[in-house]
């Protein structure tokens, strides 16, 4: 049986007090189990940022909310 493959992701975070984390990596098998364990650690936190670090791509993942604004700088250019 071969090991679960687990993904870096990079998140920002701002924290209840107030306080703004850069850069806290969390390893996962997709980004559900990522956010998971990080809500496990920082309760009640406002996630600003998540990025994938897939083989030492930085590629960010997809944020639904964006979507349609990506879409639309699309048509702008």
């Amino acid at each position: 049986m071969l090991p679960p493959v687990l993904t870096k992701y990079g998140f920002r975070i701002r924290t209840r007090v107030g306080l703004v984390i850069n850069n806290l990596m969390i390893h996962g098998r997709d980004p559900a189990e990522a956010h998971r364990k990080l809500r496990q650690m920082y309760r009640d936190c406002e996630i600003i940022e998540c990025v994938c670090h897939c083989g030492g791509v930085r590629t960010p993942v997809a944020d639904f909310e964006r979507v349609p604004l990506s879409i639309a700088e699309l048509g702008v250019r």
